[in-house]
């Protein structure tokens, strides 16, 4: 006999003893109701926070340990946690981003031991794996960059472009299945539509006393959310803006699924979600997103250029003309109208006036002025200087400012090569349910590569970590594939 059957015999006694002999009686019951008790007492005097950090204590190990050895349920629950890291902020000072940062360590880690265990000592080498892996050294690298303010900003952005980034190798060895993808590609849909109902429940019921509090801590803030007499819903993000774009690029994922073959009651729950999510983004006030639902028709017109595909973008253009062109008086309409009138957008020529004005500073700085020298982390650690108080509003601005001319050319080959290979890979695979899958996540890239101009798409949460897990998912995909044809 083998250890681990003799392992496994003892646990299986071990629980029949516990649970179904001893638990399941009167002794059983009362020892249940003392531990009842005394959480409530451990509860009462630590108090609210205190509690909170118990009830942390006791599920964030098991769940710890659980992330530790599958891989697969590592990846899946730190997207899903990530949704609502800025809904906690509102409520709670403990940090959440910090443990956000322990978790992905810790799958790294957990990584490491699968690789180790299974002697598998060979790294991801594809040309996305080689861009990620100069990406994330040039963002290493920029600590000795010598125009950099201070080594603490550096230490601060450098977790969402390195430590974070790292999500792409831990999920690219998670994902050994199409069942595993499946699961992400399902999970991602279920997350966003609770993100759209809690946003439509802002809109339909109201915000809740904390979140006004937010809200009104801020005279900023508020006047950015308040606009055409009414709030702007956020959900559980950071922001209208961040909230509008994921629900944009889920959407179009979900609509595009939704083409596929299955039963008839997975295509109405596919349309009923991006139809919630469409709904949330007239009400987020956010131009971004709806440009982005546009460019996913396009999108998909052009890879799937099937006489069905044409005439869904053209029925679908003529009733977003018709939308453009009417006269209305809602601000929800005449914002969304706004998106398509550049001209008239007073935020739009704002931007394009900072990226004129930045302009010499990138030509004259290769390497940029460093990270964290503008945006949250400028203003805490180089508030003396005037990149401080510069607002990129674009993603592209951002890394040509902190990294310079060298790191944009970089940073957008990483985009480029991701999508040219999940392009490739789409006329590549035979199979019907991993095609429509490619269609799907080159849709998300594609958007996110748009949605980085105008706004700092690939830095927000959830996004971040959706987009690296959709970049594992992207090389991981073909596997599958029995006549797949390089």
């Amino acid at each position: 006999m083998t250890n681990s059957s003799m392992t496994y015999r003892f646990q299986d006694w071990l629980e029949r003893q516990l649970v179904f002999k001893y638990m399941n009686s009167l002794l059983g019951y009362a020892l249940i109701a003392v531990l009842i008790l005394l959480v409530a007492a451990v509860a009462y005097l630590l108090g609210i926070q205190g509690s909170l950090a118990l009830v942390g204590l006791l599920i964030g190990v098991p769940v710890a340990v659980a992330c530790f050895f599958n891989l697969e349920f590592g990846v899946l629950f730190t997207v899903a946690g990530s949704f609502f890291i800025n809904f906690m902020r509102k409520y709670s000072d403990i940090p959440f981003g910090t443990a956000l940062d322990g978790l992905l360590v810790l799958l790294l880690v957990g990584l490491m031991y699968k690789l180790v265990k299974e002697k598998n000592f060979q790294f991801a080498t594809n040309p996305l794996s080689i861009a990620i892996y100069i990406w994330i050294g040039y963002n290493l690298l920029e600590v000795l960059n010598p125009v950099a303010p201070t080594f603490a900003g550096w230490v601060y952005s450098v977790r969402t472009l390195a430590i974070w980034l790292s999500l792409y190798f831990v999920a690219y060895h998670a994902f050994d299945s199409l069942k595993k993808i499946q699961r992400f590609a399902w999970l991602l849909i279920i997350m966003m539509t609770i993100g759209a109902l809690y946003g439509l429940k802002q809109e339909y019921i109201g915000f809740s006393q904390q979140e006004m509090n937010w809200l009104y801590a801020d005279p900023l803030r508020y006047r950015l959310y308040f606009t055409w007499s009414r709030l702007r819903i956020f959900s559980f993000f950071s922001d209208p803006t961040a909230f509008g774009i994921a629900m944009a690029y889920t959407s179009v994922f979900a609509l595009i699924l939704a083409t596929g073959k299955m039963n008839w009651s997975k295509r109405i729950l596919l349309i009923a979600a991006a139809a919630l999510m469409i709904l949330a983004v007239g009400y987020t006030g956010s131009r971004t997103p709806v440009l982005l639902i546009a460019a996913g028709v396009f999108i998909y017109v052009l890879l799937r250029f099937s006489k069905e595909a044409i005439l869904v973008g053209g029925v679908l253009a003529v009733l977003g003309l018709g939308l453009v062109l009417k006269s209305t008086s809602n601000p929800v309409l005449y914002r969304i109208q706004s998106a398509f009138r550049p001209n008239d957008d007073s935020s739009m020529q704002l931007r394009l006036k900072n990226q004129a004005y930045i302009q010499p500073f990138i030509q004259s700085h290769p390497f940029g002025a460093g990270l964290g020298t503008i945006g949250v982390w400028g203003k805490r650690f180089n508030s003396n200087s005037w990149l401080s108080n510069f607002a990129p509003d674009s993603a592209y601005v951002r890394v040509a400012v902190e990294c310079g001319w060298i790191g944009l050319i970089i940073f957008l080959a990483l985009f480029f090569i991701a999508l040219r290979l999940s392009i490739y890979y789409y006329f590549r695979v035979k199979d019907p349910t991993i095609k429509l899958l490619y269609l799907g996540f080159t849709s998300i890239i594609f958007l996110l590569t748009i949605a980085n101009y105008p706004q700092e798409a690939s830095y927000m949460l959830p996004t971040n970590l959706v987009f690296n897990t959709v970049l594992a998912v992207i090389i991981r995909l073909k596997d599958f594939d029995e006549n797949f044809q390089s």
